[in-house]
């Protein structure tokens, strides 16, 4: 902290950059020199800001970034190239401003370093696509039970579920009634994820729903996970991707996903 702030001008220290970098009126310019004149730590304050500048406007002065922020960089270039192999939603922002707020306080004196730090930071803290493609699925399954808007199509009747769907979406998802298995299905309705239209087919598990969706999709490594207290599972097969969200427990879900798949298969 410098020593301006410790003796207590924290109304002047915005001031002082835009009086170094010429950027106030005439009015205000002349109320900054006329505090300069008589506090001297602001002055000296000032001097330091102009000496940063100064080094700053000089030629081949960089800044360079810490090992630990390149490596974050190249990781979320990895899930990028990994998001578009497997089709995914593009990216929405993600605020972390308060972060990025105490860490623009820091270097406040360089205001071109914390502009460069802010932005460095809500890159690196981005979240990845398949966090983003976790909260558009959960968002969407508590969503179908809070508007009670859980089906377009409410039948048991797999026959009734799979030709409702034609002219609505552009794919032909599968569609088979597990009630055998313990796990009836209830219907099925149009959703939206990751910017296009979806099918999501509706089960249930001793009460508890089961949204699935599926959409056309790249081939990807199958993945389950714990995602803001719901059980989730992915899978492809053939050129669709499945993803399947409940609170049931994680084994129930897994044993839907066997079942499911085996009598799309067969």
């Amino acid at each position: 902290m410098s020593e301006a702030q410790r003796k207590g001008c924290p109304e002047w220290r915005v001031m002082l950059h835009g009086f170094v970098d010429g950027e106030l009126d005439s009015a205000h310019a002349a109320q900054v020199e006329d505090h300069l004149a008589t506090c001297a730590h602001c002055k000296a304050e000032m001097e330091r800001v102009r000496a940063v500048r100064e080094i700053i406007d000089q030629d081949g002065v960089k800044w360079r970034p810490p090992e630990a922020l390149r490596s974050q960089v190249l990781s979320m270039l990895s899930f990028e190239q990994e998001a578009a192999a497997a089709s995914l939603p593009p990216p929405r922002q993600a605020p972390v401003w308060r972060r990025a707020l105490d860490f623009i306080r820091q270097w406040s004196f360089v205001p071109s370093l914390a502009v460069l730090a802010a932005g460095a930071i809500l890159f690196v803290n981005a979240p990845s696509q398949t966090v983003l493609l976790q909260d558009q699925i959960m968002a969407s399954h508590v969503r179908s039970m809070m508007a009670d808007h859980l089906t377009d199509v409410l039948t048991s009747d797999q026959h009734t579920v799979k030709p409702w769907f034609n002219g609505k979406i552009d794919f032909s998802p599968p569609v088979s009634d597990l009630a055998k298995d313990g796990f009836p299905l209830v219907g099925g309705r149009v959703d939206y994820i990751g910017g296009r239209a979806v099918a999501a087919l509706v089960y249930r598990r001793h009460g508890h729903v089961i949204n699935l969706f599926i959409w056309p999709a790249a081939s990807a490594a199958q993945t389950t996970t714990v995602h803001d207290g719901y059980n989730m599972t992915q899978w492809s097969d053939g050129e669709l991707v499945f993803w399947a969200i409940s609170d049931v427990a994680a084994g129930d879900l897994a044993e839907f996903e066997a079942f499911f798949r085996a009598a799309a298969q067969g």
